[in-house]
């Protein structure tokens, strides 16, 4: 497998490498490595055998199973086209089952707790933008004045920056694209965030005035930069965030969460799922669908609604209490 991971370094992104490298030197290699079995030994069983091994031992989710054996397959299906093994085992697998996602999430009243408490701190616009919009955190960091509209009052996504370790280093990736085609989008820019983007580049402004030469100009074009100019890490979100949770006591969600409860509130208020799918930018609406559904209560309602004003479904009546005298009269009978 090692083989193949280096073979991969030359024909995937960086950021696809390192989750490999996680994977394969993390997990896979060490288990198999320790078991002493070779390449031209491994049976499906072993596999399967991982792979239980490995839910158990590290309580992982099926989805994290399913990308060990993605990595796995694609490995020993190169060594089966160079003629290192006569067949594919992999194939022979039963994939670990993706469980419903059960993810936690704040409703309307712990967002507002929420907000309270971050103004003026630097995790601001951050919650702001995660809660309102959906965005990820590689989104969030990666914002630029340019894709603010002012005069059309439009906000687009179409530039990521994501911290990531790789190679014994922890290294940022900027990209000018999104995670995927359908995650490039262009919202409204409503007027509570019209306003707070006019007063974060007003600040930005006085900054750089302020603080002349030691201000950082290296990410100008970037929104969420502190006071410096220095722009605000993804790591220091992922690591802020509970931080903030716990001095307040309020209850323990991830930052990515948030943008699970601004789905969970649109679905409330009846936006579509076909419409949450287009606001977060997921590629695909079963992507959406999967995730959600389970939350769309008020659907099912209106289908039961639908089902009762179309449908008659003949209920038998109760037979009627008998009276008291009906009662003596067949004691007595």
């Amino acid at each position: 497998m090692l083989a193949w991971l280096g073979m991969m370094k030359y024909q995937v992104e960086v950021t696809t490498h390192a989750a490999y490298c996680f994977n394969v030197k993390g997990k896979i290699v060490p288990y198999f490595k320790d078991k002493g079995i070779l390449l031209e030994e491994l049976q499906a069983k072993h596999l399967q055998d991982f792979y239980l091994f490995v839910l158990n031992k590290y309580k992982i989710t099926a989805h994290t199973a399913q990308k060990y054996h993605a990595n796995i397959r694609q490995a020993l299906q190169h060594a089966f086209r160079m003629d290192m093994i006569p067949s594919n085992p992999a194939d022979k697998v039963d994939r670990p089952k993706k469980q419903q996602f059960n993810g936690s999430y704040y409703n309307i009243e712990e967002l507002n707790q929420l907000f309270e408490v971050v103004k003026d701190d630097p995790l601001e616009l951050g919650v702001y933008l995660a809660a309102f919009y959906g965005l990820r955190r590689s989104e969030i960091v990666g914002l630029k004045w340019s894709a603010i509209s002012f005069q059309h009052q439009t906000i687009s996504i179409r530039h990521t920056v994501t911290s990531i370790s790789y190679e014994g280093k922890q290294i940022i990736v900027e990209k000018d694209r999104a995670k995927n085609k359908s995650s490039y989008r262009t919202l409204p820019l409503v007027p509570a965030f019209f306003e707070l983007l006019k007063r974060l580049w007003e600040e930005q402004q006085q900054n750089r005035a302020l603080f002349k030469d030691s201000y950082c100009y290296k990410y100008e074009e970037y929104i969420y930069v502190n006071k410096l100019g220095d722009r605000i890490k993804p790591g220091y979100i992922t690591q802020h965030f509970p931080i903030v949770l716990q001095k307040h006591e309020l209850k323990h969600i991830r930052f990515h969460e948030l943008r699970h409860s601004c789905a969970s509130l649109l679905l409330v208020n009846g936006v579509s799922l076909k419409e949450i799918q287009e606001w977060l930018g997921h590629s695909h609406y079963s992507t959406t669908a999967n995730i959600y559904a389970h939350l769309d209560y008020n659907s099912k309602v209106s289908s039961a609604q639908v089902m009762s004003n179309t449908l008659q479904v003949p209920i038998k009546q109760k037979a009627p209490e008998p009276s008291q005298g009906q009662v003596q009269e067949l004691v007595h009978s």
